[in-house]
């Protein structure tokens, strides 16, 4: 595998090795000396997946803490643009965003820490997108922030104006109105 850094160091892009012949192929997604090795030491505790059509756009999604989420993201059918906000009081990078093509042929994951919003866009007529997770699914603990804000400013690429929405989603506080509570100097990029 190989681990490629973004301009949010934090947030990491695997490209898997593919083993492939006229049968088919096969590919390691998760090994975890390896991603210990390259500064990934998470825990998973459950693993998820959607099917999302043309058009969708899920995000921008969180825990708070304690129950914040680290996700290992990637598609296994379809097309996706991904994106991470880091939303880390004190960090670096505070408020700006990574997006990336996932793809069923590229293969790439991506790994998000706790302490990032994400959500992502699906380019393909349906996508199959899958994610490890740090914490378990907390229902009080989620929160939100609007996918069009305009201090993030995300540059979405929205195909031929195709968007849907979930209500939950279209109705997201903006940024700055937005619940976090994750500091920089105290998380762990686990």
């Amino acid at each position: 595998m190989k681990f490629i850094p973004t301009a949010i160091p934090d947030v990491i892009i695997i490209e898997p090795k593919i083993f492939g012949d006229s049968r088919g192929y096969f590919m390691e997604t998760y090994k975890e000396p390896l991603f210990r090795e390259n500064g990934i030491s998470a825990q998973f505790v459950q693993d998820n997946m959607s099917k999302s059509v043309k058009g969708t756009l899920r995000g921008l999604h969180y825990q708070l803490d304690p129950h914040a989420q680290g996700k290992l993201v990637r598609v296994v059918r379809g097309s996706v643009f991904d994106v991470a906000v880091d939303i880390r009081r004190g960090s670096p990078t505070f408020g700006n965003w990574i997006g990336v093509e996932l793809t069923e042929e590229n293969k790439r994951s991506m790994w998000i820490p706790a302490g990032f919003a994400h959500g992502f866009y699906v380019f393909s007529d349906f996508a199959e997108f899958t994610y490890k997770c740090t914490d378990i699914h907390t229902p009080h603990a989620e929160r939100g922030i609007i996918w069009n804000d305009p201090q993030i400013n995300i540059d979405w690429p929205i195909a031929g104006g195709l968007l849907q929405l979930s209500k939950k989603d279209a109705n997201n506080p903006l940024f700055k109105d937005a619940e976090y509570n994750f500091s920089y100097s105290s998380r762990s990029l686990s």
